[in-house]
């Protein structure tokens, strides 16, 4: 399989000489293309600022980021901005859809800002809608479809630029037990049947046991690696909790 994102000897420090926080300490990992994996560790165990230094919010202290096969650290400012709208797809928290844009605008915003063909840019919405189920409700505004809805939007905004990999910070930690479950469900989805490479970082072992790997991080490095295989969502989610209980970290109830 292709690596989608390969990371060496990361390190992310903040502070000074005297007061250094190693956010980040030498890590590395690699993902390989159409995996789901997510990232879990206690608050303050880094997990959050790996994901800003993926997606070029963070500059790295040290160290190299590939994503299909592209070192962006090595980017400057203007290469980083065009290749985050080319190459990276985002689920925000609270989907950040925009209520004066119709469901269709807000899926299609990237094209736009990436001067794309009006009449691809309808092509692209229309089909990556119909895969989502939401093809409908397009000429709908935001404040006029349900939250299942609304979810599956945000889904087909990471989507519609076809990213080489689509980041996800906490995507269900502003929602309720049926949401969250619905929003897991088009993640595993979009996964599975469009081959979507989804890197997640979550604290809920629930949201966790969706994917096919969850790594653990304390204090900036890996502490542990486990893989879904051929086990069930609820083996996974158990192992999960016995990982969890072995950090010392929040762990979730069963949903």
């Amino acid at each position: 399989m292709q690596k989608t994102l390969e990371i060496k000897n990361l390190k992310k420090y903040y502070g000074t000489r005297n007061n250094i926080t190693k956010a980040v300490n030498d890590l590395s990992l690699e993902i390989e293309e159409g995996e789901f994996v997510a990232i879990m560790g206690a608050s303050g165990s880094g997990k959050t600022t790996l994901l800003n230094c993926i997606s070029t919010i963070d500059e790295v202290t040290s160290g190299h980021i590939y994503i299909d096969g592209k070192d962006i650290t090595e980017l400057q400012e203007k290469e980083l901005a065009k290749f985050r709208r080319e190459n990276l797809g985002f689920i925000f928290q609270d989907f950040n859809l925009l209520d004066t844009l119709t469901i269709s605008e807000n899926i299609s915003l990237a094209l736009i800002i990436n001067k794309e063909n009006v009449n691809q840019i309808d092509k692209k919405v229309r089909s990556i809608a119909e895969k989502l189920g939401i093809s409908e409700i397009l000429n709908k505004y935001p404040y006029e479809v349900s939250g299942g809805q609304k979810q599956r939007c945000a889904c087909a905004r990471a989507l519609i630029n076809n990213p080489k990999i689509i980041l996800a910070d906490e995507p269900t930690g502003a929602l309720d037990s049926k949401s969250s479950r619905m929003l897991l469900e088009t993640m595993d989805e979009m996964n599975e049947k469009l081959q979507a490479t989804i890197l997640m970082v979550t604290h809920d072992s629930f949201s966790a046991s969706f994917c096919k790997r969850v790594l653990f991080l304390k204090d900036g490095k890996i502490f542990n690696e486990i893989r879904r295989g051929e086990k069930d969502r609820k083996e996974f989610f158990n192992e999960i909790l016995d990982v969890l209980t072995l950090l010392g970290g929040d762990v979730a109830s069963v949903k």
